[in-house]
């Protein structure tokens, strides 16, 4: 009777050992990108912002002729190592999947054209660029 009650606590210890692990990736993976809500937007550079944390990095507010919208681009150090700079008042064209945010509506950008930039963030399956890289904040 011992060992069966022995095995039940390993089999709920494991369990639910499973169901932390399991929440803790789906929280340090981020929003998903999702091809069928993908749209190409163009506008103006109206505010950048390094966001703190393990989803965050560049974003840009863009202004286009309809909306400011917010723009995940990616982590400040995988940006810089690929030297792409985007400034206030440089018109950038975006392609990406538009979410929901804390605040309305958001894009994941895949695709990004600043100047004579052309970046590519995300492959054909929506996977970031960056994924498995580590940076440090400010790399």
């Amino acid at each position: 009777m011992r060992s069966k009650q022995l095995f039940a606590i390993l089999v709920f210890l494991a369990g639910s050992m499973f169901l932390v692990t399991s929440s803790l990736f789906a929280q340090k993976t981020g929003p998903k990108y999702d091809f069928a809500n993908e749209v190409k937007i163009k506008g103006t550079i109206d505010e950048i912002k390094m966001v703190p944390g393990d989803f965050e990095g560049v974003h840009v507010m863009l202004k286009t002729s309809s909306e400011t919208i917010l723009v995940h681009l990616a982590p400040e150090g995988f940006l810089k190592m690929l030297d792409f700079i985007a400034n206030k008042g440089d018109s950038m064209e975006v392609t990406g999947c538009k979410i929901t945010g804390e605040f309305g509506p958001e894009i994941l950008a895949r695709e990004v054209v600043s100047g004579n930039n052309s970046l590519t963030l995300r492959d054909k399956k929506g996977i970031p660029a960056w994924a498995g890289m580590k940076f440090t904040s400010g790399d």
